[in-house]
């Protein structure tokens, strides 16, 4: 089974709302293989809790745009970790430093990524996120050293 265009396209609207917002490390990992509950991990940092928060409120605003509401939301007061459930995806914006530690991508790395497309989104230099450090990471062992 893999991820339906619906979850794909909810991650890249949501994607792209973090992305203008310059998360970092923006990533999506099709989890249908591993999970009935959703599709779609969506994965992104921000620096400080205020731009996670803010992070979290383009996201909702986007995904509002396309109909879709939160089922849930935890970790909102604190905006070190936040998760919020859409049912076909699951959208994580962590602080940088939560990011590192709990390592998603490291628990999650036998599922394929979703391609997204923030091209012209963020910073000149590319690290808006796309194909950016977090993919890396997920292929590296824990002494760093690439699969």
């Amino acid at each position: 089974m893999v991820a339906d265009d619906r979850s794909r396209r909810l991650a890249q609207v949501a994607a792209r709302a973090a992305a203008e917002k310059k998360a970092e490390e923006i990533i999506a990992l099709d989890v249908s293989e591993h999970l009935v509950l959703t599709d779609v991990f969506l994965v992104a940092s921000g620096s400080n809790e205020r731009q996670v928060r803010s992070i979290v409120e383009a996201i909702e605003d986007a995904l509002r745009e396309e109909g879709v509401k939160p089922v849930r939301t935890e970790g909102r007061s604190e905006a070190r970790w936040v998760l919020a459930d859409y049912s076909d995806i699951v959208v994580h914006v962590q602080h940088a430093e939560d990011r590192e530690y709990y390592a998603l991508e490291r628990l999650w790395r036998d599922c394929p990524v979703v391609e997204l497309d923030l091209e012209g989104i963020g910073d000149a230099d590319g690290s808006d996120g796309a194909g950016g450090p977090g993919a890396d990471e997920a292929d590296q062992d824990e002494a760093g050293e690439a699969r």
